[in-house]
């Protein structure tokens, strides 16, 4: 079996993914994938805030279509949020897109396709023991009771045109810190007895957040409640490093 790889909040930063995936063995000229038989996990938010999310984008759907075993893309709060900007302007979704660094060079490069692409992203996923999510939220929780509905649920939600409904979605991946502070590891074997794993590896909350260090000091992920939950967001938008992380 090969290696695990997940990476999180790429925020439009290109060069910094390209420059990863290449220095892993995972993509070589033009792109192309050739991790053999390496997976990578992309834990969201791949757009808004840097230069090219679309060209992010782009990239990880040509893996995915080149790989579709071996490449995986979550959905995180900022693909929920182009999602509904896309289909609902003008609505509570444009006042939240413009504050959390929507750029109109993402929109207005949008594909249909692409578009398409993004409302079947799901929400969580498996690999051995580690359960792959965006947020680092028990919101989760209100989507079902296992992996499969959690992706269902989220999913019918995607693929339909209720605005209220696409809100709470992003609503939820926005969510932050309920594995953090007191309480973090009971809420974090809670989410693990749910859906499975013995580690939930989250993106979303920035590392310098959690250990209240600047994100240009971050070398790497960190561990928390108990070993029961990684960070693996450096910070990148805020001058951290752009983390592509190996599991096993």
């Amino acid at each position: 079996m090969g290696s695990t790889y997940v990476v999180s909040d790429v925020h439009g930063h290109l060069d910094d993914l390209r420059a990863a995936l290449r220095g892993a063995g995972l993509v070589a000229d033009g792109d192309r994938w050739c991790g053999d038989d390496a997976t990578l996990w992309v834990l969201g938010d791949m757009v808004d805030r840097g230069p090219d999310g679309i060209g992010v984008i782009r990239l990880l759907r040509g893996l995915q279509q080149q790989a579709p075993e071996r490449v995986r893309v979550l959905l995180g709060n900022h693909e929920s949020l182009m999602i509904g900007q896309r289909l609902f302007p003008g609505s509570r979704f444009t006042d939240v897109w413009a504050i959390n660094g929507g750029l109109d060079s993402d929109q207005d490069g949008l594909t249909d396709g692409e578009l398409g692409w993004l409302r079947t992203l799901p929400a969580m996923g498996r690999s051995g023991g580690h359960l792959l999510v965006h947020s680092d939220t028990t919101d989760y929780l209100g989507w079902g009771e296992d992996v499969d509905t959690v992706n269902a649920t989220v999913s019918q939600v995607l693929a339909g045109d209720d605005a209220d409904q696409h809100f709470d979605v992003f609503a939820a991946l926005t969510s932050r810190y309920d594995f953090a502070g007191g309480g973090g590891a009971d809420a974090a074997r809670r989410v693990l007895e749910a859906y499975g794993g013995d580690v939930i590896v989250h993106g979303h909350s920035m590392i310098g957040t959690l250990i209240d260090v600047p994100s240009p000091e971050i070398e790497g992920p960190i561990s928390y409640a108990d070993g029961h939950v990684v960070a693996i967001d450096g910070g990148r938008y805020d001058g951290g490093p752009l983390l592509l992380v190996r599991l096993d």
